[in-house]
């Protein structure tokens, strides 16, 4: 039986190099070339070569009968391959294997940002016997075979791409720089490491148990699953980072949502006016606010008693938002709040908050039986400029006179900074899917592997299987076991040229 197991586990680990081979084999054929800079009329364009035949670019198109020096700049007059008319003159970096961006040979041609000089550069290249146009993301996906990013490395790179506010940069960075693939390795190599032993006392000690070595392994996996379980547990603060903090305004019609909503956007992004219900439908907009990506909603007003079906269809989209927000600014009105505080003086601030919400029929919402909000809330008492309100855990604010403002935003800043946290080198932050998956599903086999180990009543060969399972998860996650499906689709998400 354990011979069969072991035959098995060695026929999917030669199928999965052979699959790594053909891929290697299949992109090292060709040389490929690309715009890495952006399309359209700039002050400098870089065009990007790598492969077996890079070095053919730099002295077809430079004119160098032998390579110039590695990583230095050069200023050449570039020419047409077909008739050797001067088609620029520019700097060409040459940057030789292995010490280059994708392992290979590679160059750069920077060159003046008019579309007829990368055209002519690009067509002088696609005349080079072996050169083709790379395919998006072919230059990172070639450094990924030749081993100089894993697969977070390369997530990261593309997060670096598309980030759109300070954090998320820094995530972003953190992420491909390998302060990620750093944590998850570690953990792999500590369960490789008790891998190891259980595998000896297979091959070299079948006649014993594990006994004596069992408190030592229990207690290095526990503290490998306790890290990963802290670490899922914080997780979800960078994909809330990586996707956008989505916040959805709620309120009363006419207590100044959509006012705030524009303050918030810099621009009339929502129509206002004096009459109840202008908004009807779910507006929504991307903003920057202290470096954190927000998702901006504005929603309709929720009122109690309504016959007009347009107006109820805007209602029951509001409230729907609030299933996938991750924050909600509740506005009021200052003098509505005033005209209930003369009504009710004995009452506080919270009694005023239960009443508004049961207006909004959300009082079960946002009040538990502990009376905790369900999810971060910033409440925000509107029209202070006509009615001073000052109660604790409510901003107060004019849209009308934007005073208090600046409050308002530092208050959505500490708000966010909660949510998303602040990514570190010491404590870098997930923020895919996959990632937490992958980890959960780690988890599961090392909770499998604690609980059959300390019952001592499963076969060896089998209890070792799912710690292989459970490294199998870690080495998915940084690409040292990958589908081509999962590298199609993660390369997919690069541009042409990078």
């Amino acid at each position: 039986m354990k011979f069969s197991v072991m035959m098995i586990l060695l026929k999917k680990a030669l199928k999965h190099a052979e699959v790594m081979r053909f891929s290697t084999y299949t992109f090292r054929k060709s040389t490929i070339y690309a715009l890495s800079s952006g399309h359209g009329k700039c002050g400098v364009a870089v065009i990007r070569v790598t492969g077996p035949k890079a070095s053919n670019a730099v002295q077809a198109i430079a004119g160098f009968s032998k390579l110039p020096e590695p990583r230095f700049a050069h200023l050449r007059n570039f020419r047409n391959v077909h008739n050797g008319d001067i088609i620029d003159k520019g700097l060409v970096i040459w940057f030789p294997g292995p010490k280059s961006f994708t392992g290979e040979d590679s160059c750069e041609f920077q060159v003046h940002g008019s579309l007829a000089v990368v055209n002519g550069i690009l067509n002088s290249l696609s005349l080079i016997p072996s050169f083709r146009i790379a395919e998006a993301g072919e230059f990172t996906r070639r450094a990924y075979f030749n081993g100089k990013l894993d697969l977070t490395e390369v997530e990261g790179l593309a997060d670096l791409l598309n980030a759109e506010t300070e954090i998320q940069r820094k995530q972003a960075f953190l992420q491909s720089q390998g302060f990620l693939s750093k944590l998850y390795l570690e953990w792999k190599n500590d369960l490789s490491k008790e891998l190891a032993h259980i595998e000896a006392s297979i091959d070299f000690e079948e006649t014993e148990n594990l006994d004596s070595n069992k408190d030592e392994s229990i207690k290095n996996i526990s503290r490998i699953k306790q890290q990963i379980e802290t670490h899922l547990l914080n997780g979800r603060k960078g994909e809330i980072l990586r996707h956008g903090v989505k916040t959805v305004i709620l309120g009363k019609p006419n207590v100044g949502k959509s006012s705030l909503f524009n303050l918030l956007c810099g621009r009339p992004a929502a129509i206002v006016t004096s009459t109840s219900g202008t908004t009807r439908d779910v507006l929504e907009v991307r903003l920057d606010i202290s470096g954190y990506p927000l998702i901006l909603v504005d929603t309709a007003g929720l009122a109690k008693h309504s016959s007009d079906p347009i107006e109820l269809e805007g209602m029951k989209r509001a409230v729907e938002q609030l299933d996938n927000a991750d924050l909600i600014i509740v506005v009021m009105d200052a003098s509505d709040y005033s005209s209930w505080k003369i009504n009710n003086k004995y009452l506080t601030f919270k009694d005023y908050l239960k009443c508004y919400m049961k207006n909004l029929e959300l009082e079960s919402y946002f009040f538990d039986c502990s009376e905790r909000r369900s999810k971060p809330t910033i409440f925000v008492m509107n029209k202070s400029d006509l009615y001073s309100v000052e109660t604790e855990n409510v901003v107060s604010i004019s849209c009308k006179t934007e005073k208090g403002f600046d409050n308002f935003l530092s208050t959505i800043g500490v708000e966010l900074n909660k949510i998303c946290g602040e990514p570190t080198k010491e404590h870098p932050c997930m923020n895919k899917t996959r990632h937490r998956q992958h980890l959960e599903d780690c988890l599961s086999e090392q909770n499998i592997f604690i609980e059959k180990y300390k019952a001592s009543d499963m076969d060896v060969v089998i209890l070792a299987e799912h710690l292989r399972r459970a490294l199998r998860h870690l080495g998915k996650l940084v690409g040292s076991t990958s589908t081509e499906d999962l590298l199609d689709i993660i390369f997919s998400e690069f541009c042409i040229g990078k």
